[in-house]
């Protein structure tokens, strides 16, 4: 597919403007299935989840279509001062509780969701319809503890290190777990355990881990 100037580029992926609506996301390593990607995405937005639109038809397994959005990311907005980072937390919160609403596809399990497994505020986008989730690579079903989880790990990794936006994140993740009774025991030990398999982790995000679950516990005590 011909593409325009490059709009963003991530860990994994490049994303390249098509038009004024749409957008093409590149996976440099082909380590996903964009195209599985884009089919639970299509999923959660027929349940009324607010994420992208994707044009499957057009998708292939590197490379995924979808609508082109306006507005910076929460993190972002954090940054540049237009966003509070307790309001970040509980946005992230509430949309992590609107996803465990949505019903699976395939699981027959009451317990089973469909789960992010990477919802922080660089993933999510502040759009003049609201918030909208991007990068659903790491989607599957599976018990919403993990979800909560791993957005707590990642959340307290940043937290725990020693750079300017760490009592940002402190104060996200004091919000993300006003409630903690989402997380189990299970989910933050595979979320730990997960986060350490990450193919692209530093080493200084590995070293981290072990204090960030620590501090992940002290909202459990």
């Amino acid at each position: 597919m011909t593409t325009g100037k490059l709009l963003g580029t991530g860990r994994v992926n490049d994303v390249y403007e098509i038009d004024e609506a749409w957008v093409l996301r590149r996976d440099r390593h082909g380590w996903g299935d964009a195209a599985a990607e884009g089919v639970v995405m299509e999923h959660v937005r027929a349940h009324g989840y607010p994420v992208p639109r994707v044009r499957l038809a057009d998708s292939t397994r590197t490379d995924l279509v979808m609508e082109r959005l306006s507005g910076p990311t929460m993190l972002q907005a954090c940054l540049d001062g237009s966003l509070g980072a307790d309001e970040a937390g509980a946005t992230v919160a509430d949309l992590l509780r609107r996803l465990h609403a949505v019903p699976t596809r395939d699981s027959a399990d009451p317990d089973c969701r469909v789960l992010h497994l990477d919802l922080h505020p660089d993933n999510v986008m502040l759009t003049p319809d609201g918030p909208h989730v991007i990068d659903w690579s790491n989607a599957e079903e599976g018990h919403p503890g993990l979800d909560w989880a791993i957005s707590a790990m990642i959340l307290a990794q940043v937290a725990v290190d020693d750079e300017p936006i760490a009592d940002s994140a402190r104060a996200m993740l004091t919000a993300l777990l006003a409630d903690p009774s989402h997380l189990t025991e299970a989910g933050l030990t595979e979320a730990r355990r997960r986060r350490a398999a990450n193919p692209t982790m530093s080493r200084r995000e590995v070293e981290l881990l072990g204090e960030a679950e620590e501090l992940i516990r002290t909202f459990l005590r």
